[in-house]
């Protein structure tokens, strides 16, 4: 029967030497490298340039624009495979010499540039509206009296409208990555491998960040916590399909430490199943070294044999006495 301490020890280990490879990952973005989508391939915006939906006849007239300007821009392209100069294409075309130019070099077409957001009464209260949600509140009317009850003066119309969005696109909160740079893999990985539930407001952040830096340590994080779940809750029929999952994964660090468990498998899914295990066996075997490492050199297996009978606790006397 494997010893769940010594498994839970190595798995911290693995994850420790792929938060040292993820560090490259929070550098990034640090300098804002974010990705554009999430794992289900929505697109993801910061909750900064979280907006309301756009609404239809606003949509409609940005779609009307876009598309005047892709026929001209067709336009431009032709007129260039037919060996025009930008001065005659943009006199024929009506169009600024410049803008031609620009077009030409940018190789594609240029989509327009997002308008910046507007400040709104309802910005100071997004962090909140945006954890409830993320903990499954999906009624607007619930999140607007929520965030009234906190100061907010707005409409429950604009509320409902910005949730619209969280429909459709996922929205990340705000991270301070120069934080992170304080951590180092021996004392993030305590993060990844205790119980959530023991985590204090501030650590929770913490770990946030770091899954929000980085997608590779998301999921991993997914993949530790199912594994210190089964040792926790003594779940060792679920070990096989977690294996599968690290397989499939490209974590070298977690699939080296699923290797190692392929070895002894039997072992640990007893220690994952039972009550039991050779942790009072390992624990013995522990003290004894400890016990011959203090007097290495200095005496014998007499004196040894003394120590460790001495060290057995007071109601194995009786055994003592015996095998004296």
């Amino acid at each position: 029967v494997a010893d769940r301490f010594q498994v839970s020890k190595n798995l911290t280990e693995a994850t420790q030497l792929l938060l040292a490879r993820c560090q490259a990952e929070i550098v990034a973005a640090g300098k804002g490298e974010k990705p554009t989508q999430n794992e289900s391939g929505q697109p993801t915006i910061s909750i900064e340039e979280w907006r309301p939906k756009e609404p239809v006849h606003v949509e409609k007239a940005r779609l009307t624009r876009r598309a005047g300007r892709k026929t001209r821009y067709e336009q431009v392209v032709e007129r260039h495979s037919q060996g025009l100069t930008a001065k005659e294409m943009a006199r024929q075309l009506n169009m600024s010499e410049r803008t031609v130019q620009t077009w030409l070099a940018a190789g594609t077409f240029p989509e327009a540039k997002k308008r910046r957001k507007k400040p709104s009464s309802f910005d100071p209260f997004a962090p909140s509206v945006l954890k409830r949600w993320q903990q499954g509140e999906r009624k607007g009317l619930v999140l607007w009296r929520e965030i009234q009850k906190q100061g907010y003066t707005g409409s429950e119309r604009t509320v409902y409208r910005h949730i619209e969005t969280l429909k459709q696109a996922s929205v990340q909160t705000s991270f301070n990555p120069n934080r992170l740079h304080t951590f180092t893999a021996n004392t993030a990985v305590w993060l990844f491998v205790r119980d959530p539930n023991s985590l204090d407001e501030i650590e929770q952040e913490d770990l946030a960040t770091f899954c929000q830096a980085s997608p590779t340590l998301k999921r991993a994080y997914d993949l530790v916590q199912d594994f210190m779940q089964m040792v926790r809750k003594r779940e060792g029929y679920r070990l096989d399909t977690w294996l599968e999952r690290i397989a499939t994964s490209d974590l070298v660090e977690l699939q080296s430490f699923a290797a190692g468990v392929e070895k002894d498998k039997a072992a640990l899914k007893a220690g994952l199943t039972w009550s039991i295990n050779n942790a009072q066996v390992q624990g013995q075997v522990t003290k004894l070294k400890l016990l011959k490492r203090t007097m290495y050199g200095k005496a014998g297996f007499p004196l040894l044999r003394q120590r460790v009978l001495h060290a057995i606790e007071p109601e194995n006397h009786a055994f003592i006495h015996e095998i004296r």
